[in-house]
Order: structure tokens, then C-alpha cells, then sequence
């Protein structure tokens, strides 16, 4: 499940059918001014998200340049993303001092037509509160607002606001596809990908994730750079106090592309006291 920092030397941290989570890819790649990557993925749709610095992007001749404007850290500055339909040969140019780029992947049987998402289009959502300990922002890249141009990839940035907190509550899952007495889907199955950066660097936090509701389940200390996979279970996370969290997070679909979460039945109540959460829910589609 946890996956700890380290140099990955610009190979996959989650490879093509992964045996946790098969839906989902996951790369970093870091480079240096004038250097060059080049990936091709089979079966999988991608999105390009630099953390740092600005990239060139080659999608098979489609090209997008200047991509990405954050410098220090994923905390200076709005996100921006290329999304890279099924296959299609990709060549990254790094054009700043270095870049450390996302690669984020849904496994998908369709070829889709490649475009990019800027600053400005970048959907943005904020709730919870700070007295419940449940304030954050949430960037969606590839969101509701692209609904109809990208297959089951689902790839966002999630901040909490202040200084400690939780994030990922009341406790959710989705791990099936089910539908409710009334035919409406209730959960839908979507494996998960996160990488978590703390500010400052040297803060950390705690992942949990309890597989079935009141019974013991595991918790992980994540630091910087802690890639966490989730295949099933209620999974929420929190970061110390005097520290700020952030997550890269990518979801990816078995049968569509809309997240249907499905809360902890001992915690649904929380529902209630955290404002904004059901258009939180609303945003991933």
C-alpha cells in the first residue's frame, strides 16, 4: 500500500496492471534544462502534470508548449496538465533550470483526441471548515469539466488549508461497482493513486485504511514524497499540526469515468457538520 520516497530514477511507480490497483499508472520524472523524456503507454490514457518548473509537450505532433509555471514547490502556483490519449507517443522537454513532471494513467480501450488544460480552466473546489478540522482545497485538472473528453481518468491536487487536519472525511470507499434497491449506482469501483508533499518538507502525516466499517484495519506514516496505493476500504488521511498537506491524486474506473463514493456507515452522520462536502461529491465525474 505504501510505497516510501526514493529516486525513482524516471521509471513507473506504479507499473501497467499493477496487482493493487490495475486501473491506475503513476510516474515522476525529473529533468534538467534541455533534456528529454519519452513514454508511450499501452492501454492506459495519461495526463502530464509538471509539480515544478515548465515542460514542452509532444502528444504524436500535437504540441503544447510552456506547460506548468509553479517554481519551489506544488504550493507556488496553479496546476496545469496535457492529457495523453491511449498509446500516443509523448516527448517532454524540459525548458527551465529542472522540472519534476506527474505522470497519472486510467486503464482504457478508446483513443481520444489529446488537448491541454491551463491555470485558468483548472476547477476548483473548497470545503469543510476549520473548526472541524476538515478544511481543503481541491484543484481538478482533468474534472467535471472535461467530462466528455477523457475516458475513466479522473486526476486532481488536494491541499489542506491550515495548519493540520484531516482530509478524506467522513470515511469513504469505492472498491465496486453496486447499484441500490432503486437501480441508481451507489459505489462505483475506482483504484487510487496518491503522492503526498508536506510544507514544510520535513512534516508528515498518517494514512489509514480500515477494509471493513468498525473493525481494525492499518494506518501508514507518510512523509514527503510517499506514494499510496488504494485498491478497497475507507481510507482517510491527516496531516500534524504546524504542517500543511498536499496530494497529487489519480482515480481510475472499471466501468465509467463519475466517482460514486460511498461513506462509512458509522461516520455518515458527519455529513451534516462539514459545509460544501456534497459539491466536493458533486466535482468528480
Amino acid at each position: 500500500m505504501h510505497i516510501a520516497p526514493h529516486d525513482n530514477k524516471n521509471k513507473p511507480i506504479v507499473d501497467t496492471d499493477d496487482s493493487l490497483v490495475p486501473l491506475n499508472y503513476f510516474n515522476i520524472i525529473k529533468l534538467k534544462l534541455g533534456e528529454v523524456f519519452e513514454y508511450a503507454v499501452a492501454g492506459y490514457e495519461t495526463c502530464i502534470v509538471p509539480a515544478t518548473g515548465s515542460i514542452d509537450v509532444d502528444v504524436d505532433g500535437a504540441v503544447f508548449t510552456k506547460l506548468g509555471n509553479r517554481t519551489g514547490d506544488v504550493w507556488g502556483g496553479e496546476p496545469e496538465g496535457v492529457y495523453v490519449p491511449v498509446g500516443a507517443k509523448v516527448r517532454i522537454t524540459c525548458l527551465t533550470d529542472t522540472t519534476e513532471t506527474f505522470i497519472a494513467g486510467a486503464k482504457y480501450d478508446k483513443v481520444l483526441e489529446p488537448f491541454d488544460v491551463r491555470d485558468a480552466q483548472i476547477d476548483l473546489v473548497q470545503y469543510g471548515s476549520d473548526d472541524t478540522k476538515t478544511h481543503r482545497k481541491i484543484k481538478h485538472i482533468l474534472g467535471a469539466n472535461h467530462h466528455d473528453k477523457v475516458g475513466r481518468l479522473l486526476v486532481s491536487e488536494l491541499y489542506t488549508v491550515g495548519q493540520g487536519g484531516w482530509s478524506g472525511f467522513p470515511s469513504h470507499k469505492h472498491d465496486t461497482d453496486r447499484m441500490g434497491d432503486d437501480g441508481e449506482m451507489i459505489e462505483t469501483r475506482h483504484d487510487e493513486t496518491y503522492n503526498f508533499r508536506f510544507k514544510p518538507d520535513y512534516g508528515s502525516g498518517i494514512q489509514m485504511l480500515q477494509r471493513e466499517d468498525n473493525k481494525p484495519g492499518d494506518a501508514y506514516h507518510i512523509m514527503n514524497g510517499s506514494t499510496i496505493m488504494i485498491d478497497k476500504g475507507y481510507h482517510p488521511c491527516a496531516v500534524l499540526p504546524g504542517y500543511e498537506m498536499y496530494y497529487f491524486t489519480i482515480l481510475g474506473g472499471l466501468s465509467q469515468r463519475s466517482l460514486k463514493q460511498y461513506f462509512q456507515p458509522t461516520h455518515a452522520a458527519q455529513l451534516h457538520t462539514i459545509p460544501g462536502i456534497m459539491d466536493m461529491v458533486a466535482k468528480f465525474k
